[in-house]
């Protein structure tokens, strides 16, 4: 890891907008169309001498004619010197919701200090729209020099600077772990059993401690039957999912909670098998800003807000967490999918989900995990939907695929996948992970001889790969993929975790303390 010497590139943004009004002779006036703008920086840490930086005018909603934004152009950084020339203006096409400002890095010899390039907006065509909160946003230049990652600076490179110290020491940890080892988790690891085994996970039960990340889901947190009352089901799987995140914590463990988030319409489903053709080709949509179901959308991070803010540990402090919304976005099992969203789509929710948790509800013991599935064999293809550095703390991929029975060819062509992930986690200094894996075993699915030991520690380590932790999904009545003792692959398992880059809760440092 890096330290790094920084040029600063700050936007300050200043609005005003109008919308052209040209009624053709007709007697029926064109309704005035409104909308909020504001700035980020979607690759905030650019690099000599290739990588690039990029900033993302984003309107609250889309209007029906082209948005014309001017700004100036200052600062100590000289445009077309240290950067490629920029326009002093950018366009907002009609009917869509950004545009972008690529600052385009020119690598030069010099050993230079910090440079600002300030971009003040002065004026749209549109009198209509007006600025929001978020008028301000910088990418970090970064000279060719390099000094070590800290944890002095750790939490600049993270979505959220302003985190807790137990969610920056957890950035920091997983990012200097990852060199060396990586940790074993499980989803639902103290609820869900083999056989309904109750009692200790199926994980400690086999080799004598818990794992070492808890995976959680916010599903029933944020159904649209959990009204908060004690006789609740849904409730009172809140209050069981919340205690186990808390459990964790005070154990030392990861917490790491996805969402199967229900489709907004009716809040049933989350698979498209079982959804209709309207609400497969409208939900996505429908909770984007200025969507029909946006303000839905809102009262639902609200509650992962308040549920995420409100879990204390017994040393008095908000439990970190990893979130991870809209997993396995590259298949179309879920709502979420590529066949429901374009691809800036996708990004400007993700952005906005961000923004909100951060930014308006003022959440600070998170980080941002981005999982794709396994379907992408370059940098490229798994960057498709990547919403940005500044939104993403952690580069994940779940993958159930490469290790169903594909053998050999298999265990290379995941290993090949994590050696991306690692890549572009060390350009970044983002944190690469195994989100979900795993094979599951049922009294009709034999077990994979050498899938544990073998097949899986081999590709999470192979060729240098650095990633921090892997999670295995849940066990149930009739399946498993964490074995319990007295499998045909539990002592299988036993070699896994006894392999000297695999840690379990008992193996794990401090995550939540600086060193």
């Amino acid at each position: 890891m890096k330290t790094i010497k920084f040029y600063t590139l700050i936007i300050i943004v200043f609005l005003t907008v109008s919308c052209s009004s040209d009624s053709g002779g007709g007697d029926s006036p064109i309704p005035i169309e409104s909308a909020t703008v504001k700035i980020s920086a979607t690759t905030n840490n650019a690099a000599e001498p290739t990588t690039n930086g990029l900033f993302t005018i984003t309107l609250s909603n889309t209007v029906s004619t082209i948005t014309k934004i001017n700004y100036t152009i200052g600062g100590t950084a000289t445009n077309g010197t240290d950067y490629q020339t920029i326009s002093d203006n950018a366009t907002i096409p009609a009917n869509t919701y950004t545009a972008t400002v690529n600052i385009a890095i020119k690598s030069d010899t010099e050993v230079e200090g910090t440079e600002t390039v300030i971009l003040t907006l002065t004026n749209t065509n549109n009198t209509n729209i007006t600025v929001s909160g978020q008028n301000t946003a910088t990418v970090s230049i970064i000279d060719d020099t390099t000094v070590p990652f800290t944890p002095v600076n750790a939490s600049g490179f993270m979505v959220n600077p302003n985190s807790t110290d137990e969610t920056i020491a957890l950035f920091y940890n997983l990012k200097v772990l990852s060199e060396t080892k990586f940790i074993i988790g499980q989803q639902d690891a103290f609820n869900s059993f083999y056989n309904n085994a109750t009692g200790d996970s199926d994980i400690k039960k086999t080799t004598g401690n818990d794992p070492g990340l808890l995976g959680s889901d916010f599903m029933f947190i944020t159904d649209d039957n959990n009204d908060g009352n004690p006789s609740n089901w849904f409730f009172q799987q809140e209050q069981i999912i919340t205690q186990d995140a808390i459990e964790a914590y005070n154990k030392g463990m990861v917490n790491a909670f996805c969402w199967h988030f229900r489709e907004p319409y009716d809040g049933d489903e989350f698979y498209t098998a079982n959804m209709t053709d309207f609400q497969k080709e409208n939900a996505f949509k429908s909770i984007l800003p200025g969507g029909a179901n946006h303000d839905y959308y809102k009262l639902k991070l609200e509650k992962v807000a308040d549920v995420v803010s409100n879990m204390i540990g017994s040393d008095g402090k908000k439990v970190p967490i990893i979130f991870r919304p809209f997993h396995e976005f590259d298949g179309n099992w879920f709502w979420w999918g590529k066949a429901y969203c374009t691809a800036q789509e996708y990004k400007s929710l993700w952005q906005f989900t961000v923004e909100y948790l951060r930014d308006t509800l003022h959440v600070t013991n998170m980080l941002f995990a981005f999982s794709p599935d396994n379907q992408f064999n370059s940098e490229v293809e798994y960057l498709l939907r990547y919403p940005g550095d500044a939104y993403v703390d952690i580069l994940g991929m779940d993958n159930y695929g490469d290790f169903a029975n594909q053998g050999q060819s298999g265990v290379s062509t995941a290993n090949n996948k994590l050696q991306i992930l690692t890549k572009l986690a060390k350009e970044k200094t983002k944190i690469a992970a195994l989100t979900e894996t795993g094979y599951r075993v049922t009294s009709s699915i034999s077990p994979i001889s050498g899938f544990y030991a073998t097949n899986l520690y081999n590709a999470i380590t192979e060729n240098g790969n650095e990633v921090a932790f892997m999670m295995f999904w849940y066990n149930d009545q009739s399946g498993y993929y964490a074995p319990p003792p007295g499998q045909p692959d539990t002592n299988d398992f036993i070699d896994f975790v006894n392999k000297p880059k695999a840690l379990l809760e008992n193996e794990l440092p401090n995550m939540y303390q600086m060193p």
